[in-house]
């Protein structure tokens, strides 16, 4: 099993998302083509009420410490339902790889 579609199915084991987008980023990274390296996590769960943005963050990177331990790096952006809804489901994007290793 990919690693995108192992991370999608242990947050919906274990946050009851309302809404979940897990996004391969490797593409705009300077890795083979096909890779998994670099993700982009959005969850929308009602178990991070009254919840900081840190200890969110820090029970995703529990639950997924084996994936992260496999990938380079991963963007997180974790709501509630009603934060989302303020955002009106927009969150920034990420920023175009600078090339890493390439420009120094």
């Amino acid at each position: 099993m990919s690693i995108k579609l192992t991370i999608e199915n242990k947050l919906k084991e274990n946050f009851s998302p309302l809404y979940l987008k897990v996004e391969n980023e490797s593409y705009m990274h300077s890795v083979p083509k096909g890779s998994e390296t670099h993700f982009r996590i959005e969850i929308v769960s009602n178990a991070f009420e009254n919840i900081s943005l840190l200890k969110r963050h820090r029970m995703i990177n529990e639950v997924l410490a084996e994936e992260f331990s496999k990938i380079r790096a991963s963007s997180l952006h974790t709501f509630t339902q009603s934060e989302w809804e303020k955002r009106n489901g927009e969150v920034n994007k990420s920023p175009n790889c600078m090339g890493g290793s390439k420009t120094i």
